[in-house]
């Protein structure tokens, strides 16, 4: 039976630019409302309540991540592992609708979820003739043929559009033309457009079309002009970075992260889940790219939650933040990810719309230690 409320306790960050609160307690109500939150000796909270957690606890705002792959990578398994909302940037639009939270409240264990459904390619483009080839892709030929399936998707429910400019091994791209009509067409559905360009043309290319985002960061060492074009235009860059590297691109874009960063380019927190070599729930490796990139363990965190809870088509579902008469969409970690990012595979328990979701045997305790063992003074 979940808790009728519960009170969280650990070192607490509410998140944004709130400061860290070394021994705190949020009080989370019957509806799954923060009642209450702040450091444990100045809060009366109620002696009924079961406690997850204890001051070696850390307590904060699930993640966001704002690319992934739902047809390769579970959404249970990621909100099970800290993550409280997601972004499925391709799939077979059938899939993507059947996944893509409604109005109301996630169905219960499921993180809220946006999605693009399939991508805006060129014939013969790329993912249609590799991963994507069964649903994946939408073809696009013309400007006409953009705005026409553009209108499509957005009358069947997408959150947002993504359009893929890769010209690797001589594929073919949407031309300059085409792109620029696919977001055109998105902007008059209310709709905005990430974009797949890993290399400096074709991030050119989609800053001249107009996206809102670029969902990667490029693998492609950038000219010091487009670094400060994409950071005089504030478009957002989805990291991927341990993704990337992996791939054989890591010199790239860790340079590419770190000079983004130090021009002021807003760079969200996204792990491409489905890759090989990743897992659902939160990525400790991404979050420590994403620190040495410049952001620093707390910087990337932001990253990961308020900031990353911006991106475009998550509708404001989610804040990364934990205030007072929200709903609280928090975790409990064994561990403080400040001083180990590896804490987030450690998760006690997440807190999402009202409900209460654990690994087995992770269970809520009066006042007792998390399992590390630690006193709960």
């Amino acid at each position: 039976m979940e808790p009728r409320g519960a009170v969280l306790r650990g070192r607490l960050w509410p998140g944004g630019d709130a400061p860290v609160i070394d021994d705190g307690v949020v009080v989370v109500d019957a509806e799954g409302r923060v009642a209450a939150l702040g450091p444990a000796r100045e809060l009366d909270v109620p002696p009924d309540l079961p406690w997850y957690g204890n001051r070696s606890c850390w307590v904060g705002p699930g993640l966001v991540d704002a690319h992934v792959h739902l047809a390769f990578g579970s959404a249970r398994e990621a909100l099970l592992g800290g993550v409280v909302a997601v972004r499925d940037l391709g799939a077979p639009l059938t899939d993507a609708l059947r996944w893509r939270t409604p109005d109301t409240a996630p169905p219960p264990g499921y993180p809220v979820v946006a999605v693009a459904g399939p991508i805006l390619t060129a014939p013969g483009g790329y993912p249609g003739n590799s991963w994507g080839a069964n649903g994946f892709a939408r073809p696009v030929a013309t400007p006409e043929d953009a705005r026409r399936a553009v209108a499509e998707l957005a009358a069947a429910g997408v959150d947002l559009i993504k359009l893929a400019l890769e010209p690797a091994g001589g594929q073919p791209v949407p031309d300059p033309a085409t792109a620029r009509a696919v977001v055109d067409a998105a902007h008059e559905h209310g709709l905005a457009v990430t974009a797949h360009a890993l290399g400096a043309r074709m991030v050119e290319r989609a800053l001249d079309a107009g996206v809102d985002e670029l969902c990667h960061m490029p693998t492609e060492i950038l000219p010091d002009p487009l670094v400060q074009r994409l950071a005089d235009a504030r478009v957002p860059v989805v990291s991927t970075l341990h993704t990337l590297a992996e791939c054989g691109d890591a010199e790239a874009v860790t340079r590419n992260a770190a000079r983004l960063v130090a021009a002021g380019v807003p760079v969200r927190y996204g792990t491409d889940l489905g890759n090989e070599g990743t897992r659902p729930g939160a990525e400790p490796r991404e979050l420590d790219r994403l620190a040495a990139a410049g952001l620093g363990p707390l910087g990337a965190l932001r990253a990961a939650t308020d900031l990353a809870a911006a991106v475009p088509g998550l509708r404001g579902r989610r804040t990364g933040r934990l205030a007072v008469g929200e709903p609280a969409a928090a975790v409990v970690l064994i561990g403080d990810p400040l001083a180990d990012s590896a804490a987030w595979r450690r998760p006690l328990v997440t807190v999402a719309d009202g409900r209460w979701h654990r690994e087995t045997g992770a269970g809520a305790h009066r006042r007792s230690p998390c399992r590390t063992g630690a006193s709960s003074g």
